[in-house]
C-alpha cells in the first residue's frame, strides 16, 4: 500500500507518519510539506509541495490513499493567505484526487467545524457543520466540509473520510503550539503547575482533548480500513474548569466570557499575541461531540486521557523537545524567539 500525506511535518503529521511507518500492510508513505524534512523514518520518503500551485496530480499517482492535513493557522492578520491555502489549496487538491484516480481521500476536519451546539450532552456527526461564524478558522473547516459533500457526490467512486478530532496535543508539539496561539512573549518556564495556580471559570468553558499519537492512530485505521463519512475523535474526560483546576492543583476562579474574549481581542490588536478573539467564540460556541461511532466502527480507543494530553503538551512548551521537522523544530523562532519577533506576531508563520 502507498500512501501520501499531505501536511506531514506538523502536530498531527508527525503521528501519522509514526503510525503508518510501523504498519506492515504500509509499503511505501509519501510526506509532502512545503518545507522538507531531514527527518528519517521508515519507508517515508519526501517531496516539497504547495497545495496552491504544485503539480498534485503527479504526486498523487499510484497512491492508494491520499491524507490531507495541510493547514493555516498563522498569519491570522492575513485572510487572505490562509483562505488561500485552507480552502482554495484544498478543492486544488481534491481534484487531483479525482484526476489521478486515487481510490481514498481521508481528510482532516475538526470540531471546529461543527456549528454552536450543547455543552452538557455529546452530539453525533449529524450535527450541522456550518461552524462559527467570527472564527476564520471554523469558516474555512465548514467551508471545506461543503466541498468535500461535492466531491463525494461528483466521485462516489472514492472512499471518501473526514476526521472531526477535538484539540490535538503531544510533548513535541509545544513549542509549535505556543509560537501559534501564544507569541514570543510567553516564559516557557512560567508554564509548569506551580506557576499556574488559578483556573478561569468561564461560562460554557468546556472542551475536549485528545493526543495526537491518538489521532495518528485514528488516521492509520481509516487509511488502512474500508469505513466512509464523518467520525469524532475525542479522549475523556471533558474538560472543565473543575477538571482543568484538579489536574494542575489550582483553584477556580470566575471569569465574565465577555472579559476574555476583550482581552484576547485587545492583545491580538496591540500584537502581544497571535491568536484573535474568534477563537475564543469557537471554544465556547462548539459542541461536546460524541466518538462512539469511532470506536464502533474503527476499533479506534485512545490509549491517554485529554488531561495526558494537556499536561504532555503543557510539558512540550516548557521544555520545547521538539521535533526534526520545520515546523516542529524546537529553535524554529530563532534565537531568543528572535525571528518570530522580528515577522510580526501574527504576521507571518516563522
Amino acid at each position: 500500500m502507498r500512501v501520501v500525506v499531505v501536511g506531514a511535518t506538523g502536530n498531527v503529521g508527525t503521528s501519522v507518519l509514526r503510525a503508518l511507518s510501523a504498519e506492515p500492510q504500509v509499503d511505501s508513505i509519501v510526506g509532502v510539506a512545503r518545507r522538507v524534512s531531514d527527518w528519517h523514518l521508515e519507508k517515508v520518503e519526501w517531496q516539497a509541495a504547495d497545495i496552491r500551485s504544485s503539480n498534485l496530480v503527479a504526486l498523487f499517482e499510484g497512491a492508494d490513499v491520499v491524507v490531507h492535513l495541510a493547514w493555516l493557522i498563522q498569519p491570522s492578520r492575513d485572510h487572505a493567505e490562509l483562505r488561500s491555502v485552507n480552502v482554495e489549496g484544498s478543492a486544488r487538491l481534491f481534484d487531483a484526487v479525482a484526476e489521478a484516480q486515487v481510490p481514498a481521500l481521508v481528510y482532516a476536519s475538526s470540531v471546529g467545524a461543527y456549528s454552536p451546539g450543547p455543552k452538557d450532552r455529546a452530539v453525533d456527526e449529524s450535527w450541522p457543520t456550518d461552524g462559527i461564524q467570527s472564527s476564520f478558522y471554523a469558516r474555512h473547516k465548514a467551508e471545506v466540509e461543503r466541498l468535500l459533500d461535492r466531491f463525494e457526490q461528483d466521485h462516489p467512486e472514492v472512499r471518501s473520510v473526514r476526521l472531526r478530532p477535538a484539540l490535538i496535543f503531544k510533548r513535541e508539539a509545544g513549542s509549535e503550539i505556543r509560537r501559534l496561539f501564544a507569541g514570543p512573549f510567553l516564559p516557557s518556564r512560567l508554564v509548569r503547575k506551580e506557576a499556574i495556580p488559578v483556573v478561569p471559570d468561564i461560562p460554557r468553558l468546556r472542551f475536549q482533548a485528545v493526543h495526537s499519537y491518538d489521532v495518528g492512530e485514528a488516521y492509520r485505521l481509516v487509511a488502512l480500513g474500508d469505513a466512509a463519512g464523518a467520525f469524532n475523535i475525542a479522549a475523556d474526560p471533558v474538560l472543565d474548569p473543575p477538571e482543568l483546576a484538579r489536574l494542575l492543583d489550582a483553584r477556580t476562579v470566575p471569569v465574565p466570557a465577555g472579559l476574555v474574549r476583550t482581552v484576547a481581542d485587545l492583545s491580538w490588536r496591540l500584537r502581544l499575541q497571535p491568536t484573535p478573539p474568534g477563537w475564543v467564540d469557537m471554544a465556547l460556541a462548539v459542541p461536546i461531540m460524541d466518538p462512539s461511532r469511532a470506536r464502533k466502527e474503527l476499533g479506534w480507543e485512545p490509549r491517554r486521557s485529554s488531561g495526558e494530553a494537556v499536561l504532555d503538551v503543557l510539558a512540550g512548551i516548557r521544555e520545547s523537545p521538539g521535533e526534526e521537522t520545520p515546523p516542529l523544530a524546537a529553535d524554529a523562532g530563532g534565537p531568543a524567539r528572535a525571528r518570530e519577533i522580528a515577522t510580526g506576531v501574527g504576521r507571518e508563520n516563522p
